[in-house]
């Protein structure tokens, strides 16, 4: 659609639609590693799902600065990868995914407190895309417009994006370890100082990179956390949790590429940015109330116990409330508890 677009109309609908199914691929793989993928590994592997943009934006740099005058082109590339991906996904996603294993507890009910928590997280997380949108769709144009800078100075500005955006697969360990809100403040104050800095500086080919690099870390943390936090507040139910504030990052960024673009026209860039990173300061400022995990004991075991995969594994719980690890494991565990026996 965007490379067809015919005007800004067809233009902005091809762009929200690019934003919203970012969020509505979530189900689908998280359901289908919970089909074929060990349980051992599920925090691994949601880590390397989540740093997939960042690959996907270091990739895509060759195809920006060969076809920066055919973007049309580039977009028509694109789709058809995209296309690929659509079959990929078809022949080797399970179509059934058995989710729960039958020897599991069943999951409790949702109650309000999880439901209270989770719109928290999910109105965080939808004012993250919304100031993310800003840096995503109109940093290009900034500093081609505002800075005067080469056309395929944007590719540098992507492929420090998703090299930073690299490091942001270790952030759920480092925020579980060490306080959520901190964290997400920290990430949050991370991202309006790489919006007022390439704002301040566009003409400045080595500091709209560090901006890229500060911007790609911060926002490949920040979904990083998303995931972890949505995971901790709905044990059980493995496809909701960490979904719905994926799906609020989008509809920040659909809803915030707009608002942004109505600002440039009434006050320019360079206000238009540095308003956007006042309102990430602000939401900065309220992250005290980022939603931690229902029940929080801080003893040693449970400060142990942190992270992605620690997360995954307290998921599901056995009839004696201790961690599911699968029929599989237990006899695994008897086997070699019965062969050290024998020996001694």
């Amino acid at each position: 659609m965007i490379s067809q677009a015919s005007g800004a109309i067809s233009l902005g609908i091809g762009v929200v639609a690019c934003g919203i199914c970012t969020g509505l691929m979530m189900p689908a793989l998280t359901a289908a590693m919970q089909a074929v993928v060990n349980r051992a590994l599920h925090g691994r592997v949601s880590s390397v799902m989540n740093a997939g943009t960042s690959i996907g934006v270091v990739v895509a740099v060759p195809v920006v600065l060969t076809l920066e005058s055919a973007w049309r082109t580039a977009y028509l590339s694109f789709a058809v990868i995209a296309g690929v991906g659509v079959l990929a996904a078809w022949r080797m996603l399970p179509s059934v995914s058995p989710v729960t294993p039958t020897d599991a507890a069943p999951a409790p009910p949702i109650s309000r407190l999880q439901w209270a928590r989770l719109l928290r997280l999910s109105l965080f997380a939808f004012a993250m895309g919304f100031v993310s949108a800003a840096y995503w769709i109109f940093a290009p144009d900034l500093v081609i417009t505002l800075g005067e800078l080469p056309a395929d100075a944007t590719g540098w500005l992507w492929f420090a994006v998703g090299l930073a955006g690299l490091g942001g697969a270790v952030a759920a360990d480092l925020a579980d370890r060490n306080n959520p809100p901190i964290t997400h403040a920290l990430m949050l104050m991370m991202l309006a100082a790489s919006m007022a800095l390439i704002a301040a500086s566009p003409s400045n080919l080595l500091l709209a990179v560090f901006s890229a690099l500060v911007f790609g870390l911060a926002y490949m943390s920040l979904t990083g956390l998303y995931l972890m936090t949505g995971i901790r507040l709905l044990p059980g139910r493995l496809s909701l949790g960490p979904v719905l504030p994926f799906l609020a990052v989008s509809l920040g960024q659909a809803v915030g590429s707009p608002v942004l673009g109505l600002l440039v026209e009434q006050m320019g860039y360079a206000n238009a940015f540095s308003l956007f990173a006042s309102i990430s300061i602000v939401v900065a400022i309220i992250s005290p109330l980022y939603p931690r995990q229902l029940e929080q004991e801080w003893d040693e075991e449970a400060i142990e116990d942190t992270g992605l995969q620690a997360a995954y594994d307290h998921q599901l719980q056995d009839e004696e409330g201790e961690p599911y690890r699968g029929v599989e494991i237990e006899e695994d565990i008897e086997t070699a508890e019965e062969d050290r026996e024998s020996e001694n």
